[in-house]
């Protein structure tokens, strides 16, 4: 399976890159769409597109990227184990684990939000909405310059 995987590891690597994509376009859009939702009043014909939007966003974007990304992440690791031996890889690993606890909160936000239950404000989701960009800036130099 291993010699399979690696005869294909260009195309796992391109999957998952497309499928990072995807996650961030996602993961960038949905706390912004938070920060507008905290203007509009609860019930509001506005509210409710909001949650229509945050829903598909969550639904059909994000959560298929996440799955895809993982998936193909785990399989390039299958196909190069050595990668594990490098701290690099300990980084990312550690840094996509808070993305992954970023994504659950934005997930629990958006039920927040649908139930007409948020508590949080507008500030508080700017300054949640640059969280996955820090992230994602710290995974890249990572994966590309292996600083260390």
């Amino acid at each position: 399976m291993q010699d399979l995987l690696l005869s294909a590891y260009d195309w796992l690597k391109a999957i998952h890159v497309i499928a990072v994509i995807a996650f961030m376009a996602g993961m960038l859009y949905l706390p912004r769409l938070f920060v507008y939702h905290t203007k509009a009043a609860s019930g509001s014909e506005l509210s409710e597109t909001f949650k229509i939007m945050e829903r598909r966003l969550l639904r059909y974007i994000i959560n298929p990227a996440f799955v895809v990304a993982t998936l193909f992440g785990g399989l390039m690791l299958w196909a190069n184990p050595e990668l594990l031996h490098m701290p690099w890889m300990h980084a990312k690993l550690g840094l996509l684990v808070l993305m992954g606890a970023v994504h659950g909160m934005l997930s629990k936000y958006r039920r927040l939000f649908e139930m007409d239950q948020n508590t949080k404000s507008e500030k508080f989701f700017r300054i949640l909405n640059e969280m996955p960009t820090i992230l994602m800036i710290i995974i890249v130099i990572l994966v590309i310059v292996r600083p260390f």
